[in-house]
């Protein structure tokens, strides 16, 4: 048995496979459907189809709205451990973006008074989607390593910029709208037949840190960029995820392979809690790196380097 039990939640985008391998689980928030009919917010495809949920997002960005679990509903997951005397690691989607790590901050202290000697941890991973996903994964390895709940805990809380991303997002003007891109305005007239390059900001936004005309130009400088900022890619496992970008990101996984050959690729997709926000066009590798900038500074001067000697 595991010394303690990582929890995270509905918007961590990682899938049943992945969740039983790392041996970790979730709690599920809340979806709202166009005709105002609530269900479960799950990390799969069983509430609603992929394609019909990803048509009915492009015809209208609002058609779907989802919410985390509420803090009864986490101190009822919390509980279910503490019972057992276990420890609990809960890691949550960047607190810029949701009010989720509040909410496990308030279903501490209500476990906490029925079981004082049950240790929770909560990390606001300042990072989103599949990027607190990987964090998770690295505290599983860490945990299965032998790290204890507080050297784990430690690790995340002084590491949290190293969890990258690189690649694209086709449909730029679908995350603006939504409020879930930093910095993107000065990039709208410039986008037809472009590739906008985003990067983890220090709260966990999605931020354009440059454009690249052509997809043979932006393969190219994608992997460059990832090559210029991995750390150890031989011994991490790097986490791809797309939306409705299937062909692409088993071009981009091969392409990885072939030049990094990391310990483990694992796949997977933008469900519905990411993906109300994030909209079709998702095609990007989450890895750890060496930890981002100030605002990005050195992270957009070197892709603008990379463009520059790909041309």
């Amino acid at each position: 048995m595991d010394d303690f039990v990582i929890v995270t939640d509905a918007f961590c985008e990682l899938n049943s496979k992945i969740r039983r391998e790392f041996n970790i689980d979730f709690i599920p928030g809340h979806i709202t459907f166009p005709d105002g009919s609530e269900n479960h917010l799950t990390l799969d495809w069983s509430i609603i189809g992929k394609d019909d949920f990803y048509s009915a997002i492009k015809k209208d960005p609002e058609s779907f709205t989802t919410a985390p679990a509420n803090v009864a509903e986490m101190a009822e997951s919390f509980e279910k451990y503490a019972r057992e005397g276990r420890d609990i690691l809960s890691i949550s989607i960047s607190s810029a973006i949701s009010g989720t790590y509040n909410f496990t901050l308030q279903a501490k202290k209500i476990v906490n008074e029925k079981y004082p000697g049950v240790k929770i941890l909560c990390i606001d991973s300042l990072r989103y989607g599949p990027a607190f996903g990987l964090m998770c994964m690295k505290a599983s390895r860490m945990r299965r390593e032998g790290k204890s709940i507080d050297e784990v805990g430690e690790f995340l809380e002084s590491n949290k910029s190293i969890f990258r991303q690189s690649g694209w997002l086709d449909d730029l003007s679908f995350v603006a709208k939504k409020g879930r891109l930093a910095n993107s305005k000065a990039f709208f007239g410039q986008l037809i037949g472009m590739k906008p390059i985003a990067e983890l900001s220090e709260t966990g936004l999605p931020t354009v840190i440059g454009t690249i005309k052509g997809e043979k130009l932006a393969w190219q400088v994608v992997m460059d960029y990832m090559e210029s900022t991995i750390v150890d890619p031989q011994n991490q496992d790097i986490l791809l995820c797309n939306s409705k970008r299937e062909k692409q990101i088993e071009y981009f996984k091969q392409m990885i392979q072939d030049r990094f050959t990391p310990r483990a690729i694992y796949e997977t997709e933008l469900f519905c809690g990411c993906g109300v926000n994030m909209g079709p066009g998702l095609m990007a590798a989450y890895y750890i790196g060496k930890p981002i900038s100030r605002d990005l500074e050195n992270e957009r001067k070197l892709l603008q380097d990379i463009i520059e000697r790909n041309r």
